[in-house]
């Protein structure tokens, strides 16, 4: 059998992204790194992370060498398209978390979706090439296609997330660029139709509360839709109580 041809799952990219980023290895691997951080469990600080050692990139990219690896991760870092961070247990391991700012991705031009999934082979938790740590790892190899995760922006339920929006806080919001910059974004972080209209429900709520530093002047998408989305997504918010009831010991009467 013909062995260079394609015989097992094949990695893929978008043509317009290797174009922008004038390199088809580093569209590669920011794909790769998007199809991990689409099934990552590490969620800090709002968004979803990913670690692993040289090591394991280099086997999922056998043709380049670490140090190249290293080197097209840390360009990709100064174009801030990868943003990374430190949460490891052990003070001494300075290993690197990656998550990707899809704003800067968007920002480079469009028809950047990273739609395809790329083959999953082992472990990738996305550690930013240190030293391999004992870390709960992702799961194993997968080549099926996930259209729920889906990035194309025609799948993007801006409308019934802007339209809920008004209608739950009385406002005139639009379905404008600027605010679906924001919820694009939150949507390649792997949030749904459901987890928006939680969140404001939740801040519907809180700016219901008197004694709540939130009030409506903050129920709009720059404030709901950004960086503390997960914060406010899981928010535990209990409704106010009815006029006319009192309350003792936990107890409405």
């Amino acid at each position: 059998m013909q062995t260079l041809l394609i015989n097992e799952p094949p990695l893929q990219v978008l043509p317009s992204l290797a174009k922008k980023l004038n390199s088809v290895d580093k569209a590669i691997i920011l794909q790769q790194m998007h199809y991990w951080l689409m099934k990552s469990t590490n969620v800090k600080e709002g968004h979803r992370w990913i670690y692993n050692s040289a090591t394991k990139w280099h086997e999922q990219f056998p043709w380049l060498s670490e140090k190249t690896i290293q080197r097209y991760l840390k360009d990709l870092e100064k174009k801030k398209i990868l943003i990374t961070g430190n949460y490891n247990k052990a003070k001494f391991d300075r290993t690197k978390w990656y998550r990707i700012d899809y704003d800067a991705l968007d920002n480079l031009g469009s028809a950047l979706g990273l739609t395809v999934p790329t083959i999953g082979t082992d472990n990738p938790n996305g550690m930013g090439l240190g030293v391999p740590t004992n870390t709960n790892r992702l799961p194993e190899t997968t080549t099926e296609t996930n259209n729920n995760t889906s990035d194309k922006s025609d799948n993007i339920q801006y409308k019934q997330i802007i339209d809920y929006l008004n209608e739950k806080a009385g406002k005139h919001f639009r379905n404008v660029e600027s605010n679906k910059k924001l919820i694009r974004a939150r949507w390649h972080e792997g949030y749904r139709l459901d987890d928006f209209k939680k969140v404001i429900d939740n801040k519907v709520l809180d700016a219901n509360d008197a004694n709540s530093f939130f009030t409506a002047k903050y129920l709009q998408p720059s404030t709901l839709f950004g960086n503390k989305f997960d914060q406010y997504l899981n928010q535990q918010i209990k409704p106010k109580a009815e006029k006319g009831t009192q309350s003792y010991g936990g107890v409405e009467f």
